[in-house]
């Protein structure tokens, strides 16, 4: 559309053939139409009042095209598979035990390590067996492996019942804990990890000390992994301290 002025200052719409984008037609029109608007108004004789009143009532309107949303949506939406949450039987097999309480002590003048047993019950392991002690692999992968063991020890006040159980020497105490993994390739056991320390306590206040560590070990099914820690007895038996577990990270 292209506008034809008289020398009367009249401007009539007139109709041609346009190719392209409608959108775009209608901008370039509208912007040609307002610029001889006003050029024509500012050839006018006014007085310079400072306002300049131009009226657009005139200016060509077009119906507004009915915007195709679908196509748009299509492009929007993920082309990829729909996640799921995976149920907990495509979970990856995982387990966490604390310390099963009361634990069956050696002789304190026994210095040997024993295998710390755990509690299914306030625990879980998922695809994951339990024996005596031992985690039970079923499914062959790369797991992350951890534990955590607590020792405390203090003197039993003289007014206790306890009294008179002689005290223990712990000016010299070592306290080391260690994860094993038990191969069935290898049919033995193999130590993973080791930690702890040689405490030098005293018999007359609380005292307290916790060992930690884990990582990551290839597994294959039937393979076992369990804890020993010298000077059971001295174990804290609180779950939040003491604990055991294994997470499958991949193949």
């Amino acid at each position: 559309m292209v506008w034809s002025c008289d020398p009367s200052h009249s401007c009539v719409p007139t109709r041609r053939r346009s190719r392209g984008n409608p959108r775009s037609t209608i901008h370039t029109l509208t912007v040609r139409w307002v610029a001889e608007a006003v050029t024509q108004i500012l050839s006018l004789p006014f007085k310079h009042t400072g306002i300049i009143t131009v009226d657009l009532s005139t200016a060509p309107h077009r119906p507004i095209e009915e915007v195709q949303t679908e196509p748009v949506l299509n492009a929007l939406r993920d082309t990829r598979k729909t996640r799921r949450c995976k149920t907990p039987k495509e979970s990856l097999p995982s387990a966490h035990l604390p310390i099963r309480r009361p634990q069956e002590y050696p002789k304190k003048d026994v210095r040997q390590a024993i295998t710390i047993d755990w509690e299914e019950k306030h625990g879980y392991h998922h695809k994951m067996g339990y024996q005596k002690g031992k985690l039970l692999v079923i499914e062959p992968g790369f797991y992350y492996v951890y534990a955590k063991t607590c020792f405390r020890y203090y003197r039993i006040p003289e007014d206790s019942s306890q009294a008179e159980i002689p005290p223990v020497d712990v000016s010299n105490t070592q306290l080391i804990q260690y994860v094993y993994h038990e191969s069935i390739k290898w049919n033995k056991a193999v130590m993973l990890m080791k930690t702890g320390s040689t405490m030098r306590w005293n018999d007359t206040s609380y005292n307290m000390y916790c060992a930690q560590q884990g990582r990551g070990v290839q597994l294959e099914e039937g393979d076992a992994l369990f804890v020993n820690v010298s000077n059971a007895w001295m174990l804290d038996l609180e779950g939040e301290g003491t604990y055991f577990g294994a997470i499958k990270l991949g193949n």
